[in-house]
C-alpha cells in the first residue's frame, strides 16, 4: 500500500527489483510468488461507483490467467454462473474473468525457478467474458492476454546443474534475485537476471538449448526463437512483445506476494516435465527433478503443512545499485 485507500504503484522500467529469499522449504508442488500485475492504483473505486471498498479492501486484483475465481470485478459480485470447483474447495468460478498484464519476478521452490513477462492487448483491468477471457484449450490464445508468457527457467532452456539444493544457485540457504528491466530510450528491450549468495554475483547463464545459446536474458528475439525450438504458439510476440509489455510497465503495477499449489496442473510446469505425457528429450518439456506424479494439492498440504517462503530486503532502484 501506498495509503491506506491506495496501492503502491511501481515503474520498473530502467530499474533493478532486488530482494533476498528462502526457499529452502518449498518441495516440489509448492510457488512462492512474487510478481506484479496491472491493477487500478485505487482498486477501481473511481471508475465503479458500486466499489465502496477500493484499494483499502482488496479489490482490483487481475492478472494474465484471467481468473475467474475473482468474486468481486469492477465494483459487482462475480455470482452470475458461479460454479463451485470440483477439485479446490475453496474455490470455482464465475461468469467473469479478470484480466491485465503480469510480470512474474519469481515463481520458484526449491526445485526450480521461473520469471515470466505476459502482455495483454488493453491497458489494465479489464472483466472478461467469454472467448476474450482465453477460457480452455481452444480459447487460450484467442483471449486479450498472453496466458503462457515468455519464460525463462534455466532448468528447461538446458542449464539443469544452476538452481537447486546443492547446486550453483544453492537453494537449502538464503540468496538475492536480482531482475533488471533495461529500457533504452524508456521502451523495455531486456529482462535480465542476477543472483548473489555467499558474497558471490551470478549472471543468468546462457541457455545451452539448440538455437538459444546465444541467449542470456528475456527479449523478443529469445522469446520467438524459444517458442519456435519448444514448438510453443508465438502469443508473446503476437501481442506486442516487448515493445507493448513496457506500455504496462510505464503505467505502474502492484506487487503481489503469494504461497500457493496448483489444483490444474500440480505444478508440473514448473518444476517438473509438462505436458507430462511427452518425454523430457523433447526440448521445452522437462522443467525440473520432480515427479510427474507430485504436486497433487493434498498430497502437498498433508505433507507439508509447515512449507514457508520468505522474502526480505526488498529494493528497487538504479541497474546495478541495490546489490
Amino acid at each position: 500500500m501506498d495509503t491506506d485507500t491506495r496501492y503502491q504503484m511501481f515503474d520498473l522500467l530502467n530499474k533493478e527489483f532486488t530482494f533476498d529469499v528462502d526457499v529452502s522449504q518449498l518441495p516440489c508442488g509448492l510457488n512462492g510468488a512474487l510478481y506484479f500485475v496491472e491493477m487500478p492504483p485505487d482498486g477501481g473505486m473511481a471508475d465503479y461507483p458500486n466499489n465502496k471498498c477500493g484499494a483499502k479492501y482488496g479489490t482490483g486484483y487481475c492478472d494474465a490467467q484471467c481468473p475467474h475465481d475473482i468474486k468481486w470485478i469492477n465494483g459487482e459480485a462475480n455470482t452470475l454462473n458461479w460454479t463451485p470447483s470440483q477439485k479446490d474447495p475453496n474455490s470455482g468460478a464465475g461468469k467473469y474473468g479478470a484480466c491485465c498484464a503480469e510480470m512474474d519476478i519469481w515463481e520458484a521452490n526449491s526445485i526450480s525457478e521461473a520469471y515470466t513477462a505476459h502482455p495483454c492487448v488493453p491497458p489494465g483491468l479489464v472483466r472478461c467474458n467469454g472467448t476474450e477471457c482465453g477460457d480452455g484449450s481452444e480459447n487460450r490464445y484467442n483471449g486479450i492476454c498472453d496466458k503462457d508468457g515468455c519464460d525463462l527457467n534455466p532448468f528447461r532452456v538446458g542449464v539443469t546443474g544452476f538452481y537447486g539444493p546443492g547446486k550453483v544457485i544453492d537453494t537449502s540457504k538464503p540468496f538475492t534475485v536480482v531482475t533488471q528491466f533495461l529500457a533504452p530510450n524508456g521502451v523495455l528491450t531486456e529482462i535480465r537476471r542476477l543472483f548473489k549468495q555467499d558474497g558471490k554475483v551470478f549472471q543468468h547463464p546462457h541457455c545451452t538449448s539448440r538455437g538459444l545459446t546465444e541467449f542470456d536474458s528475456i527479449t523478443d528475439p529469445f522469446c520467438r526463437e524459444g517458442k519456435k525450438l519448444f514448438g510453443d504458439m508465438p502469443d508473446f510476440l503476437k501481442k506486442g512483445g516487448m515493445a507493448h509489455f513496457s506500455e504496462a510497465l510505464a503505467r505502474g503495477m502492484v506487487l503481489v506476494l503469494s504461497l500457493w499449489d496448483d489444483y490444474e496442473a500440480h505444478m508440473l510446469w514448473l518444476d517438473s516435465n509438462y505436458p507430462p505425457e511427452k518425454s523430457p528429450t523433447i526440448p521445452g518439456v522437462a522443467r525440473g527433478t520432480c515427479s510427474t506424479t507430485t504436486g497433487n494439492p493434498k498430497d502437498v498440504e498433508n505433507q507439508y503443512p509447515n512449507a514457508y517462503v520468505k522474502f526480505s530486503n526488498v529494493k528497487i532502484g538504479e541497474i546495478d545499485s541495490t546489490y
